[in-house]
């Protein structure tokens, strides 16, 4: 087999970061010796995260079996994902700031026909959904858990707490037209095809606020294992929340 070295788009903080919860969480379980040092397993989980490299590719190249590679990955992932902030944690920097942006994301998985409850209309594929809160900059601030991907974007919502959330801290957000009848305090565009007078700029004006929240979807999405999960669907909210650990990590 061929290896070669490749590179991964993202700072040496981000590995120093992982590495230092790594050997936290081997200190916890008492770990006395494996086959990679912290800073080689924070390397292999970032390739996995990042470049969407298989286990078989990482097994390969850090000279591993898969079954190694798929424990230190997994291990990983849950040491991040309870790293990740809360939605009350989320809604506390909220309101240090000017208002929210609220959008939801299809993030795509390998399913068939037949999965009836992980196929989104709205995008023709299968997947799962998962709702974003970003602050008027763009930054992400919170990711919901993941929820079958033929689930409406205000339904998730509001399953999340995320509408209630809102509504109990008194904080204005800009979502898209799938949030109508999420109460005032959710901002939405008009949804009439033909509009006249104020309408058309505010609409615009709309736009030019929410697109922002939509850049931080690109960002999350710059995370090349979410364009296509092949793992358990019971995984991916865990998957999803380390991503936003380290997306914070790398920032």
């Amino acid at each position: 087999m061929l290896v070669y070295p490749s590179s991964i788009d993202l700072p040496s903080r981000t590995l120093r970061y992982l590495s230092r919860q790594l050997a936290a969480r081997r200190r916890e379980i008492g770990t006395r010796w494996r086959r990679l040092s912290t800073g080689r397993q924070a390397l292999l989980v970032l390739a996995h995260l990042r470049c969407g490299d298989t286990y078989a590719q990482l097994a390969a190249g850090f000279g591993i079996g898969v079954a190694t590679a798929f424990r230190y990955i997994r291990e990983a992932v849950e040491v991040l994902a309870t790293l990740a902030p809360t939605l009350d944690e989320a809604m506390k920097v909220i309101r240090a700031k000017a208002f929210a942006i609220l959008d939801g994301t299809l993030l795509p998985i390998d399913r068939i026909a037949a999965d009836t409850p992980y196929y989104s209309g709205k995008h023709k594929r299968h997947g799962m959904n998962v709702q974003v809160l970003t602050d008027p900059c763009g930054r992400l601030l919170w990711a919901s858990p993941a929820l079958p991907g033929a689930t409406h974007d205000l339904t998730a919502a509001r399953t999340h707490g995320i509408i209630d959330a809102l509504a109990a801290a008194g904080l204005k957000c800009w979502a898209d037209k799938a949030y109508q009848g999420a109460g005032r305090l959710v901002r939405v565009p008009f949804r009439s095809r033909r509009l006249k007078g104020w309408r058309r700029p505010h609409n615009s004006t709309h736009a030019k606020i929410r697109c922002l929240g939509e850049q931080a979807m690109a960002t999350l999405k710059g995370w090349r294992l979410l364009r296509k999960l092949r793992c358990s669907t019971n995984r991916i909210t865990d998957t999803v929340k380390a991503v936003l650990v380290l997306h914070h990590a790398s920032a």
